[in-house]
């Protein structure tokens, strides 16, 4: 009688989990920032700081989820695309911030749709089944 034991998985199981939990809490503070703006539109004046805060915030998720995205990767074997994505996402949110600073909302408020893009994008891509696979079995999906 012999006996075939499934092989090992492998793949960024660790890094994955890490990855879509970066990804999903930045999700949340990207989708919260068009929450507060608008509540400060509506005459709660207190909300514009906590829609600063909140883009710190952001700022410093997306550092996380950089970290989260080179350990996928580097270490879990993953692809290269989080770490792109998440590059693209901090360049563009810095550039906001820096244009809702300056009050320049023609291009604060396109640069911030640009950010939500990318956020539910980014939030879609970790949780495809495509994720799991290591690169060596696939192509850049």
């Amino acid at each position: 009688m012999t006996t075939t034991s499934e092989p090992a998985r492998t793949g960024p199981r660790q890094t994955l989990w890490l990855l879509r939990g970066t990804v999903t809490l930045g999700a949340v503070a990207v989708l919260a920032q068009p929450v507060l703006a608008g509540v400060y539109l509506t005459g709660e004046f207190d909300f514009l700081g906590y829609h600063g805060t909140n883009a710190t915030i952001v700022q410093s998720l997306l550092l996380l989820q950089g970290v989260a995205a080179l350990l996928y990767w580097l270490a879990g074997s993953g692809s290269v695309l989080p770490l792109l994505f998440t590059t693209a996402q901090f360049i563009v949110t810095g550039l906001q911030i820096g244009m809702g600073y300056s009050r320049a909302l023609a291009v604060h408020i396109p640069l911030g749709v640009l950010v939500v893009i990318i956020s539910l994008l980014a939030c879609a891509w970790v949780y495809r089944p495509a994720a799991r696979d290591p690169r060596s079995s696939r192509s850049m999906r």
